[in-house]
């Protein structure tokens, strides 16, 4: 109960300095978002007087008269209540109704090509320790290859050839702009369709490190007593490799693999521009060219909740699976 207690303390311990930096480091931005809603205004032929002024900064709650100190416990107030704020790149519409519209596009793109990645590398890294020595090992520097390309590139050469030249799947977009967004068939169909080809781009970048670091376990598992032990009573190969070396050196790649889907609500922003897809990447670099610290600071906190709870019930399972963990945490 200790080790679950020192954790959990832990971790909101972090939460709290993540949310105050959260606040802090977009007011170090150079610019004013009520500027930039002030110019907007102004384009479309708005008011732009002192009051009109005041009343702005006050639904944004930033340059007005209130301290930093006091902004930054009514932030507090605001985050216990779930109120997020007004989007200025978006205005009028409230930071909660952007991420929840930008948000599941981004999760089902990355989660579904995290969990892809992971499987195919997994898989293939466990084949190719299984085998080492043999042709599968030209695997290893062909996948890494790929993992070392530069993001954008990657992207910009698979949009050139498979979009461009041979026209299999389409430029840009998340989905057909004739269609309205929805739960039909049709929709779901041009959903998939227009994320084929950025999740292809994920996939093709992470494989390689999910697969050198499984063939690297398996190959140190391979050497230890129990696959050895089994191996001398006459165990199909196919079994020892999966039920003895295989179980266990997946573990670390779990571990890894819960942490990274903290991160999966952070999309990619470099996939989300290439693509012009539009999840939560491309709003993020939306409220940072506009200064928009409302819903930076959202997709921020989005973010570092998903990051924290996926550590957080990584160490949770491991103290559980694992009472050597526990017993280390309770001497220190």
């Amino acid at each position: 109960m200790g080790y679950h207690l020192r954790k959990l303390a832990f971790y909101l311990t972090a939460l709290w300095a993540a949310v105050t930096l959260n606040f802090v480091i977009p007011r170090l931005l150079p610019g004013n978002p009520v500027d930039i809603l002030m110019a907007k205004l102004q384009q479309r032929g708005g008011s732009v007087d002192p009051a009109a002024r005041q009343a702005y900064e006050t639904l944004l709650g930033t340059g007005g008269r209130e301290s930093f100190v006091q902004e930054y416990l009514a932030y507090l107030g605001n985050l216990l209540r779930g109120e997020l704020g007004v989007s200025v790149s978006a205005f009028p519409a409230k930071v909660t109704d952007v991420i929840a519209g930008s948000l599941p596009w981004t999760v089902v793109l990355v989660g579904l090509a995290t969990l892809l990645s992971f499987l195919l590398g997994v898989g293939l890294g466990a084949v190719v320790g299984w085998k080492r020595g043999t042709w599968l090992d030209s695997l290893v520097p062909a996948t890494t290859m790929l993992s070392a390309v530069p993001y954008f590139w990657l992207a910009l050469i698979l949009v050139a050839v498979l979009a461009s030249g041979l026209g299999w799947f389409p430029l840009n977009g998340g989905y057909d702009v004739v269609l309205d967004p929805g739960w039909s068939p049709e929709f779901l169909a041009s959903a998939l369709y227009h994320g084929t080809l950025p999740a292809l781009t994920i996939v093709l970048s992470s494989v390689g490190g999910w697969l050198l670091g499984m063939r690297n376990m398996m190959v140190s598992a391979m050497s230890e007593d129990y696959v050895l032990t089994a191996r001398a009573k006459g165990l199909r190969g196919s079994r020892v490799m999966m039920r003895y070396a295989a179980r266990n050196a997946v573990l670390p790649s779990v571990a890894g693999f819960a942490i990274s889907l903290g991160f999966v609500v952070s999309g990619s922003i470099v996939t989300e521009q290439v693509f012009s897809y539009p999840g939560i990447g491309s709003k993020l670099l939306q409220a940072v060219q506009n200064n928009d610290y409302a819903l930076m600071q959202g997709i921020f906190l989005v973010i570092t909740v998903a990051v924290l709870g996926a550590n957080l019930v990584v160490d949770l399972l491991y103290g559980l699976v694992d009472a050597r963990t526990r017993d280390r945490s309770t001497v220190s």
